[in-house]
């Protein structure tokens, strides 16, 4: 049967180049290219999804989730960066910080932003691999555009909306952005079903620990955070948090899986979370396909058959849901595996 989930969509999303990350100091190459999204669409259009154009939305459903700091720097990193000269000297062609406001350095708790331009994006990094040049902004913002519109097929009575986002954005907490992500679309997207009186769950399969999504919704109870992920304790990212004990009241739940984690051990934690997650009103799944055996930036090892299976645990559900896309670097494989999930959704509802 032909794919049913509408899949939303922006050109604008291509729009960013990383040309590559900042690793250890190393300079090394980009993971999360624009072909990443191409070759998901890709895979989705072949099994006779309908594609539709994100609509744009206002600033203010980055607001509900994000600092206006961080959002007006974002607005301007790059073209504060070329205005001052960088590219050419001393011939850095992306934003990148090399210097961080650590809060053990301030005794009083309030960092200053920074006059020099170049120091300026430690200010609001929180890593050396998330780089921003001239189209990081335009394409972060579609992104959030390609959420917000996906909850409002939801809204307006589709069961299901998938948001074909990039770059992805689970690792952007309220103030600061890293984790090769700019914007959290899967925050805003729950924060905008929030909005509209629903208790939402947030469910993130990434092979990394949703962060950002934890710190921004944090303090509040109307809205569940849950991630399945790779054991930070095991050496992976994001390091510092991510751990089982974060609990937040009841309010929000990390399950950590060892490196080399097959089918049945993931989805053994995907199925606790949505058990927990029964009782919401809508759903957000923050959908990395990193966890799948063979991909570069996870140790690993879920089978495509395992993504179907988690899309029939969330599908079981029965709640109005949007997929927003995360991480997933195998070129290859990326496209089959966020079809598998999808179908699994489909599968429980049919």
């Amino acid at each position: 049967m032909p794919l049913e989930t509408n899949v939303v969509w922006s050109d604008r999303c291509l729009l960013h180049e990383p040309s590559a990350e900042i690793w250890v100091g190393v300079r090394t190459e980009a993971t999360e290219v624009p072909a990443r999204a191409q070759a998901i669409r890709e895979a989705l259009v072949a099994e006779g999804a309908r594609v539709v154009d994100a609509t744009p939305h206002t600033d203010d459903a980055l607001l509900r989730v994000h600092d206006s700091a961080l959002v007006e720097y974002l607005r301007g990193a790059w073209s504060e960066w070329e205005e001052a000269g960088l590219p050419t000297d001393p011939g850095q062609d992306r934003v990148v910080p090399y210097v961080f406001a650590h809060a053990a350095l301030m005794p009083t708790g309030q960092a200053r932003v920074p006059v020099a331009v170049w120091a300026r994006p430690g200010y609001f990094a929180y890593d050396t691999m998330t780089l921003v040049g001239p189209g990081t902004w335009e394409a972060a913002r579609a992104a959030a555009d390609v959420a917000l519109t996906a909850v409002d097929h939801v809204l307006a009575g589709a069961a299901t909306a998938y948001a074909c986002t990039r770059p992805p954005g689970h690792h952007v907490c309220r103030s600061v952005y890293g984790g090769s992500c700019y914007l959290n679309n899967a925050a805003i997207a729950a924060a905008a079903f929030a909005d509209s009186g629903a208790r939402v769950g947030v469910l993130d399969v990434d092979a990394h620990h949703g962060n950002g999504t934890q710190e921004v919704f944090y303090e509040r109870s109307d809205v569940l955070t849950g991630s399945v992920h790779v054991d930070p304790g095991a050496g992976w990212f994001p390091h510092f948090l991510g751990f089982a004990d974060e609990d937040r009241a009841g309010a929000n739940r990390n399950v950590p899986v060892a490196p080399g984690t097959e089918d049945d051990g993931w989805l053994t934690a995907v199925e606790l979370l949505t058990t927990w997650l029964r009782d919401v009103d809508a759903l957000v799944v923050a959908l990395g396909v990193d966890a799948a055996a063979g991909d570069p930036e996870s140790p690993l090892r879920v089978t495509t058959e395992g993504y179907r299976s988690a899309g029939r645990l969330v599908g079981a559900l029965g709640r109005p849901t949007v997929v927003v896309q995360e991480g997933g670097y195998d070129l290859s494989r990326i496209g089959e595996l966020v079809l598998a999930f999808l179908q699994g959704v489909e599968e429980s509802r049919r």
